[in-house]
């Protein structure tokens, strides 16, 4: 039966919208300026021993980011005005450390921001619903830390990573001799947080699901802030 409401409903598509940021060809490092977009985001860190992959706190972080992005995508489709449709995009980190060197081999002094891109028309008073929501039905702390902010990169280089995290040192001496080539160098993104100052190192952006993708399907696209400097 025909409903007048389906004709009413509108698709976003921000994977095609903003394909070039996240699906880069694996073959080329290129410069992108990527703008201020919203993310729902949470931070925490690896305590010493652990891995991302072996973190309790960070896989609860993934849970509650995927749980609250799906909630809003089904909130924003079957709202009475205005609904609107449009794909979960990627799950992203950034990874900094505030003491020592960052090493992607050894990852026990790692601070991480885990973050999925949300599309403009999604409002704070939709996502603390979104929130309450997701809560209810699978309460953790890490539901209860989620937050809507705007993150801009700005100028950087990227490409795309072709399997295990463990070689992607290869990937980024790569993309650190484009922008060298081209007059770039690193432009570490500053932040003043409770007194501490937060240098993010290193954007990591998952296609697909890496809880349960094999080491070498993995597709990780990489991209560092970089500052002209000739």
């Amino acid at each position: 039966m025909f409903s007048p409401e389906a004709t009413m409903l509108k698709k976003l598509d921000l994977k095609e919208e903003y394909k070039h940021l996240y699906k880069p060809s694996p073959k080329a490092v290129e410069l992108v300026k990527v703008p201020k977009l919203n993310f729902a985001m949470v931070d925490g860190r690896i305590r010493p021993g652990e891995a991302p992959g072996t973190s309790a706190a960070f896989q609860e972080a993934l849970q509650a980011l995927y749980g609250v992005s799906y909630t809003l995508k089904f909130m924003s489709k079957l709202r009475k005005t205005d609904p609107i449709d449009y794909p979960v995009m990627a799950l992203e980190a950034l990874w900094w450390v505030e003491d020592g060197q960052f090493d992607i081999s050894r990852p026990g002094n790692w601070c991480w921001r885990a973050m999925i891109m949300q599309p403009d028309h999604i409002t704070r008073r939709m996502f603390a619903e979104a929130v309450d929501q997701v809560s209810e039905k699978r309460p953790s702390a890490a539901v209860n830390l989620l937050r809507l902010e705007a993150y801009t990169e700005g100028i950087c280089v990227q490409t795309m990573h072709l399997g295990p995290y463990a070689t992607e040192p290869a990937t980024v001496a790569r993309m650190q001799a484009f922008a060298a080539e081209h007059g770039y160098a690193d432009r570490h993104e500053r932040a003043l947080r409770q007194g501490r100052l937060v240098v993010y190192d290193h954007h990591e952006i998952y296609l697909g699901d890496p809880r349960r993708a094999k080491p070498e399907k993995l597709q990780t696209v990489l991209r560092h802030p970089v500052r002209k400097v000739a």
